[in-house]
């Protein structure tokens, strides 16, 4: 045998190698996606950022603009609630650590699921309650609690669940407000009267209060 041929013997040997590396590599992780994408309108999404923060598993959220037809809205465009966004926070999570049911639960008890068009204190379309599913295994999860929780309340649940489409990140200066700007989050948040709607609706322990 000549060296070019016990040369490209060796190199054969080492690619067959690397190859079974990466197998096993890849079945060690397991299979499935890693991160997962939930996008949730709940009012101003300085609130909706906050409380999914806290949800273990949540690995970022993104306060923007979703559910509209123009391209790249700014804040100053949806605010006055004319190109159909909603203000919204889009969610990544493992899966493995938090399920998308235990995501719609913190979204529910966090918001008044009662009020259109509007929440707490901020009225007008762009802060209506909506679910924006990414896929239809969410969809079935998000209509299934949606009819779950009516039966708790003689008015209609009027949040909307609807098909996931293009989210627009909100300028820099929203996202983490409640970390950037405690004080005047706080002083918001109280004047708004958001968590006295909440403990109405769904008593004080749900309640993000902290």
């Amino acid at each position: 045998m000549n060296i070019r041929k016990v040369m490209n013997a060796l190199c054969l040997a080492g690619a067959v190698v690397l190859a079974l590396g990466e197998m096993a590599s890849a079945a060690e992780s397991g299979s499935g996606p890693q991160t997962a994408k939930a996008t949730f309108a709940g009012g101003c999404f300085w609130s909706v950022e906050r409380f999914f923060d806290k949800v273990e598993g949540v690995l970022s959220t993104v306060s923007g603009y979703t559910g509209g037809a123009k391209k790249n809205p700014t804040y100053e465009q949806v605010v006055t609630g004319r190109t159909g966004h909603a203000e919204s926070v889009q969610v990544t999570y493992d899966p493995k650590k938090v399920s998308y049911e235990k995501l719609l639960d913190a979204f529910w008890h966090n918001i008044d699921p009662l009020t259109a068009n509007g929440q707490f204190c901020d009225m007008g379309n762009q802060y209506r309650t909506a679910i924006f599913y990414h896929d239809e295994g969410q969809k079935s999860l998000a209509e299934k609690s949606k009819s779950a929780l009516q039966g708790r309340f003689k008015q209609p649940i009027v949040t909307q669940i609807l098909s996931a489409s293009q989210f627009y990140p909100a300028e820099e200066y929203h996202q983490d407000f409640h970390l950037k700007n405690p004080a005047r989050y706080q002083a918001y948040r109280i004047g708004c009267g958001r968590d006295q709607r909440i403990a109405e609706l769904w008593g004080s322990q749900k309640s993000d209060r902290h």
